[in-house]
Formats: structure tokens, sequence, C-alpha cells
């Protein structure tokens, strides 16, 4: 058998060349580390780890002068590198031994070099000849019959092996490491849903159903800023606080473990694109810790939920079409991540208009659709004038289908992830404001996992889509002067008697919180006086139906002859901190990206004094001193020009997205839960992250419980 391997091999040209020693990606992880890359999190992972840690290595010298270990087991010859399988003539399977001396499964080696890889998974040389898949018929036929080293005879098994043009490098043009085979023109190769599990779209108009406040329904809480106004006084600008959460998904509430529920309660599936940079900048430990993270989504993601990655530097290619999460699915998707080598320039809005195409000509549609994008440089392409203060000049990033309010189709937002310090933090900001997603700036190379873990916590526990509160003054002497939503789109008709908040998806126990402000007129005949009414209604992303609030919620205050001495309601006070906060910041980021450090800095100073002299700083509220801390740490991060090119503007764009969105993003160079980054948090985003956390090798880690969700939140009585 072994005479006719080597008859085989001489007449493909696959001679033999000399072992060239793993590089640094390859090493095996310490022991308490995390798994090294996608394949780590691989159903055999975890045997293939324990049994490559138990071997004796043996320092070598590698090209660029480390001393690295070369392994002396001989399991590197009997198991696949790719999938990680044993690998034995007779199983099935055909071999390839390429010219390097180091072999594969056929068709693990086919798929890696289908996605652009020239270069051995194992040692890292560059290949002069690449198998690839055969168009004839009866393959597994004869890759069995090759297996048992029978060689057909053939001409047409000979096309396994290509060998690859010499190159000409351009020293005008980046090399890209994506082979740009054919891809279709048209991305409508996603794979079908289970039609099975899905429930059946039904006409809004048709299924409308009422809800009142139980469990299921959006729980809404109204906080006037005082309770009563003397009936000859009048109040300018009176706050009244709106506090939304959204329901627990599934059946939590019936008290069973929470781990157990979600395995068993139905949720919206999901349509996730992931959008990756691996120009020449993510070379070692980065594109590690990024296929190491992409492994961690994949194995989280369920049967129901489809995953498409698109890979850019130069150029762009999406390495897989939308594909359901199952064993099969979560396989290939592990080998094309794995299969991604770092090299070229960065071309981010290449790379979103390949994750747009995707999402725009799928054939069906999940209920919840996003886009995850990580760069850790600026675009060289695209972007003329980068890191200025004019947000016109990141336009041409995102596809204008992707962009809010574009009437292209279903809102599909980007939650861009900026990667070390080197990163366009203005750019990534823009693009996730024109989206409607977050920034979530990832300072340490090690938190890249937690921060994807968050953000697929969320996503995969959405429990609302395409919310609107609407807001009518009852009392005909009202009238809104405004309304604080943030980023949220508001809008108040002509006439200034009704107000409308778009709040889009919520995330299961998920909460915002939005002040609406008016005037308040005298009035000497009413005890007490109705000023608003609160409604709302919403999409269930699972059965398609329209949930609207049977009553709305009114608002009223009293009108006494005497109001006295009233004290302010303290959710109101600590919700006007957070909105005064985001300004501060919003002004300090001007005045630095206009030079004025100094200004910056004084801003974010004022604020803080004028937080610590409210009502709810005084009474130590959790929140108020969070804010404070956020707004130290930004003063530091503006010390001087350098320290804020480095992180300060991507701190405090990351600060502003999660404040605007009142939405949970990773920033800085940690994920402590005790920071005020995850005063947004969900409970499943908790969970989810720890879960990351506690993902080591070997034996979980030990790690502090993780808190609640919302924990600075107090409980007053609402009225």
């Amino acid at each position: 058998m072994a005479s006719k391997w080597r008859k085989a091999k001489m007449a493909l040209g696959l001679n033999t060349c000399l072992y060239v020693p793993k590089t640094l990606e390859d090493a095996p992880p310490a022991a308490g580390t995390r798994f090294s890359d996608a394949s780590g999190l691989s159903p055999t992972a975890s045997q293939a780890e324990s049994q490559r840690l138990q071997m004796p290595t043996t320092p070598t010298p590698s090209s660029s002068g480390l001393r690295l270990p070369k392994h002396t087991s001989k399991s590197s010859k009997t198991m696949c590198s790719i999938c990680l399988t044993t690998m034995k003539p007779g199983q099935g399977h055909a071999i390839f031994t390429a010219e390097c001396s180091h072999s594969f499964h056929f068709h693990c080696i086919t798929n890696n070099v289908k996605h652009g890889n020239q270069i051995c998974p194992v040692c890292r040389a560059k290949w002069k000849e690449v198998p690839f898949q055969s168009p004839a018929s009866d393959l597994s036929g004869r890759r069995s019959r090759i297996s048992r080293g029978v060689w057909p005879q053939d001409n047409g098994w000979m096309t396994v092996v290509q060998r690859l043009p010499h190159s000409r490098p351009d020293a005008n043009r980046h090399i890209s490491p994506l082979r740009q085979a054919h891809e279709p023109s048209v991305f409508d190769d996603d794979e079908l849903m289970d039609h099975q599990r899905e429930v059946t779209a039904k006409s809004s108009s048709d299924n409308t159903y009422t809800s009142d406040q139980s469990i299921g329904a959006i729980e809404i809480k109204t906080y006037p800023e005082v309770s009563s106004v003397a009936r000859s006084a009048s109040h300018s600008n009176f706050n009244i606080l709106l506090h939304l959460k959204a329901p627990i998904s599934g059946e939590q509430h019936n008290g069973e473990d929470q781990a157990i529920s979600n395995s068993q309660n139905p949720r919206a599936p999901v349509d996730l694109v992931t959008v990756l940079d691996i120009s020449g900048s993510m070379a070692g430990t980065k594109l590690v810790l990024l296929k190491r993270a992409m492994g961690f989504v994949i194995q989280n993601l369920g049967p129901s939920d489809r995953l498409s990655v698109i890979a850019f530097s130069s150029t762009a290619r999406r390495l897989f079409p939308l594909r359901r999460m199952t064993d099969a699915g979560r396989q290939e998707a592990l080998q094309a991540v794995n299969a991604l080598i770092s090299n070229g320039g960065t071309n981010i809005a290449e790379g979103l208009r390949k994750g747009a195409k995707v999402m725009t000509d799928r054939k069906c549609k999940s209920p919840v659709s996003s886009i995850i994008l990580l760069s850790d440089g600026q675009d060289t392409y695209t972007i003329t004038s980068p890191r200025t203060n004019s947000r016109t000049d990141y336009q041409s990033l995102l596809p204008s289908s992707m962009r809010r309010g574009s009437g292209a189709g279903p809102h599909i937002p980007v939650h861009s992830f900026g990667f070390g310090a080197d990163h366009d933090a203005v750019s990534m900001h823009s693009i996730s404001e024109a989206s409607g997603g977050t920034f979530s700036f990832i300072e340490a190379e090690s938190v890249i996992q937690d921060a994807f873990a968050q953000c697929i916590g969320g996503l995969l526990s959405v429990v609302v889509q395409e919310l609107q509160v609407v807001v009518d003054c009852v009392n005909p002497s009202l009238c809104l002067n405004s309304i604080k939503a943030g980023n949220y789109k508001s809008t108040v008709t002509a006439d200034a008697r009704t107000g409308f908040i778009e709040v889009g998806d919520l995330y299961a126990e998920e909460e915002r919180d939005f002040l609406v402000i008016l005037d308040i007129p005298v009035d000497k005949y009413s005890a007490d006086m109705t000023l608003i009414n609160v409604k709302y209604h919403y999409k269930d992303p699972i059965t398609k139906e329209l949930v609207s609030l049977e009553e709305s919620r009114n608002v009223v205050i009293q009108r006494p002859e005497d109001a006295g001495q009233l004290s302010v309601s303290m959710e109101v006070d600590r919700q006007r901190n957070r909105l005064c906060a985001a300004e501060a910041m919003a002004e300090a980021r001007a005045a630095a990206e206009r030079g004025d450090l100094t200004a910056a800095v004084s801003v974010l100073e004022q604020c803080r004094k004028q937080l610590s002299e409210t009502v709810s700083a005084k009474a130590g509220d959790r929140l108020c001193v969070a804010l404070g801390a956020e707004l130290k740490e930004m003063q530091e991060r503006m010390a001087n020009r350098r320290v804020y090119e480095s992180s300060g503007r991507a701190y405090v764009l990351s600060g502003l997205s999660s404040h605007s969105w009142q939405r949970a993003t990773a920033r800085g160079d940690s994920m402590d839960s005790t920071t005020l980054m995850h005063a947004y948090q969900t409970p499943s985003m908790v969970d989810m992250v720890t879960r990351s956390q506690t993902m080591y090798f070997g034996s979980p880690s030990p790690q502090l419980p993780a808190r609640p969700a919302r924990s600075f939140s107090t409980q007053p009585q609402p009225r």
C-alpha cells in the first residue's frame, strides 16, 4: 500500500519538503488558558487539546528567531489538523498528503483551499500545488478507493491538484489572502429554515390582540417630577419619566433554572453576518483570539439560527452562505474560520457591502437579523480624510440599504467593534449610529470573546420588535415641549398634542427610560390634573402578531391650594443626570476633536460637580456614583493628545453609544461587572458573558457571580 501511495504522489509531483516549524498561532495553550482558536470548540477539541498538552516538546528555532515547541508525538500524523478527528486509511475518507509532508482529510483540505488558503495549516509552508474538488461524479467512491491505496486510472481524478501560477506582486497594491474564486452574482443560496418549527406569519390587521400588564406584556411605569403643583402656580419644563421593561423570554417566570429554561423555551431565530477584518495588522495573537471568539459564537448559536462570515482585507469574500448552525453547519463554519490568514490592507466598505448583500439577497428571512463588524485599522480604500470630525466622510462606508430610515427593507443594525489602539473609532461609531447598532471599544485583546458574548447574548433574546410608544396630552391646556429619547427617533405632531417614540427591538428584560417635557399652567379650579396618557404597540417576533396595551397609562398630579415643599422623584432626577452626563461627553468630545483638550477636561469636571449636587447623588444613588467615575475616566484619557488618540476617543464614543441607545457596550480593557458599561446589561447578556469567562481549558475557572441586570436601579413606588 505504501508503494502505491508513493507512486501516486510522484505522479502528482507531491515531493516531500523539509519540515517547517509551527508558528506561535499553532502553539498549544498553557494550562488554565482559554482555547486558542475556533477549532478548540469543536466536539473533539477538548480531547485533542488534552493530548497536545501532555506531549513532550523540544525547542525548535522558527523562521522568526523564536524557539517554539515541536511535538514528538505521532498524533499529528494520525489526526487531521483541520477537523481534529482521526485520520487512517480505510475509514472511508480520502487522505491528502501535501508537498510539505503533512496529511489531511481530502474533504477538509479542499474546503480549506476553497476559502483562499494556499498555506499549510500545520507548518505554514506555501504550497505550489493545492487540492480542489473535482467536478466529476462519484467522488465519495473514489475517495474510499484511494484511502485503501487504490488509485483511479482515469484522468478525471487528476484534477484534484492544481498548480498555482507564479505570483507577480505589484508594489502599488495590497496583497490579499482571499483568493478570488467565483462568487454568485446573487447571494440567494442561503440555507432554508426548518419551516416545521416556524409559526406562520399572520396579518397584523386581522390578528391584533390586546394585553393587560400580565406576564408577557411590556411593563410600563410613569414618574412625574413632583407629585403635585399648587393651583395658583405654573411649572415650566415639567419632566415625566416613562420607564419600559421588556417581558422575560419563554416561560422563565415559572422559576425554573434559567439555563434549562433557555434551552427548552422558544425564541426568535437569528440571521447573523459577521464581517471580520483579517488585514495584515491582525496577524498573530489578534487573529488567534478572533478565531477563538468566533468559535464561541458558532457554538452558542442554535440549529434554528443562521450564520454567514465575511472576511475582508484589501478585498472581501463571503466564506460561506447563511448556514443553519446544526452540527454540520458548525463544523463547516469552524473549518472556514480556522482557515483564515491575515494579510493585505483594510477595506471596510467592501466588507460591509458583501455583508449587506447577504442580507438583501437571501431567500428567506429569520425574525431577527444583525451584522457584527470587527476591525483593528482604518479604511485605506474609501476614507480620504480619516479621523476628522465630519460625519459625512463615513457615509460611503455603509451601504444605503443599511441606513436607518432608508425604506430599503427590514432594519438591520450593524454592531461594530473597534479593536486595539489603531482602529478608526470615528468611522466605526458612525457606521453603528447610522445603522442603529452599538459601538464597542475593545482595548485589550483578551476581551474580544467576552465582547462578542455580550452582543449575541442580547441578539439571542429579542422579545419585542418595532415597538412604538405614543404619548397623548389629556388636559386641553397642555402641549408637549420635547421628548428626550437619545438616539431613538421621536416626533411631535404640529399641534404639539401627541408624541411618538420609535424604540424598535428590545431584548428580554431590557429597560428603556424616556423623559417627556411639558409646561403646566395655572389651574385654580381643579383638584387634580391628568397630564398625559401613554400607550404602545409592538410585534411579537415569534408569532408575528401585533401586541398593544389594552388601557393607556394616565399620569395624574394633584393641584392643592398649597403644595408645600415637595421632594423631586429620585427616578426622574437620576435620568436627568444620565442625560446631562451624555451631553457633557458629546461636548467634551467636540472640544477634543478641535484640539482643545483643556476645554474638554473642563466640561467633564464641571459636569461631575453638577452631578454631585443633585438629590440622587446626595442620597448615594449608585448610577450617579458610576457616572462620576466614568466622567473621571474620560478626563484621564484626555490628559494629552497621544492618550486621546490611542484610547480616549474610542472610550468616549463607546460611552456615547451606550447611553444614547441605553444598551450595553464593551469599553476599555476589561469586562469588570462593577463598571458603568454594564448598567444596561440584561440577564441573557450576563449569562453569556459568564459562559465566556468560565470557558477555560480544562475545568471552568471560578468566577465571581454575575450581577443582576440594572443593579443601579432603585425601586420607588410609581405614580
